[in-house]
């Protein structure tokens, strides 16, 4: 699968209607109602960095991951100007790859980024998270419900401006019981268009299901939260923490 190679430079251009400062509003809120002191914070599935720096701004010490290069070489350039926050440890890595220097506070994952992980990788996934979140620390994702995901079966639509197009179609497979979406992006060459294609493939999850998984890992109190942002498009998020090592 090819995704977020030649994406990456109109990424931001096509989300400028999601508000990320929605998102960190309500993670600082889950901190809150949780008591959870956080400095140090992972932004799993970082993209393109946008969450990464509001999250930096709000004084967060911040590492960010993301297996696209692409992808992170925009987020840090979103740094390269900023001298009044603590620069990100970025790291190149998948989320079945994670190799921190250290613990975290905390951990975010951010637009469904989990939901592009195969039901044989979570397990390996989750375990990471736990090594890898202080004891008594918290995480929090979201994920497209699978209600969500079947609405987009036969979708297609379309974005662009005066110098780039992306086309964007989806089928659900029931047997793999995941979202196939082609991405064909068309991006202005002076007098020519260059033409690039990428496929996403997004899984379903129950969550109730993602709750097993992460008892099952090492994680309690888990919760999960129909009222977070963009829940109107079918997001969920779930809350966990990880009381013991």
């Amino acid at each position: 699968m090819s995704a977020y190679g030649p994406l990456a430079p109109v990424y931001d251009k096509f989300t400028s209607d999601i508000c990320y400062e929605d998102f960190a509003d309500f993670y600082e809120k889950v901190f809150r109602s949780r008591n959870k002191n956080v400095k140090t914070l992972l932004d799993v599935g970082c993209g393109t960095g946008t969450l990464t720096a509001i999250m930096a701004h709000r004084g967060y010490e911040m590492v960010a991951a993301d297996a696209s290069s692409d992808m992170l070489c925009i987020a840090q350039e979103k740094f390269s100007e900023l001298t009044d926050v603590i620069p990100p440890l970025f790291l190149c890595q998948s989320m079945t790859e994670l190799d921190l220097y250290g613990t975290v506070d905390a951990a975010i994952s951010c637009l469904d980024a989990v939901n592009y992980l195969p039901p044989s990788d979570m397990p390996e996934f989750l375990r990471l998270m736990h090594l890898f979140i202080e004891p008594d620390g918290i995480f929090i994702f979201d994920i497209n419900s699978p209600e969500r995901l079947r609405s987009l079966d036969g979708f297609t639509s379309v974005d662009e401006d005066e110098n780039s197009l992306c086309l964007w179609r989806a089928d659900f497979d029931v047997d793999e019981n995941a979202l196939y979406y082609g991405m064909d992006i068309f991006t202005r060459r002076g007098r020519f268009w260059q033409r690039s294609f990428e496929e996403h493939v997004e899984y379903s999850y129950e969550p109730q299901e993602l709750l097993k998984l992460l008892s099952e890992a090492g994680f309690t109190n888990s919760e999960i939260c129909m009222n977070g942002p963009q829940n109107e498009l079918g997001r969920v998020f779930i809350i966990t923490e990880n009381t013991s090592h």
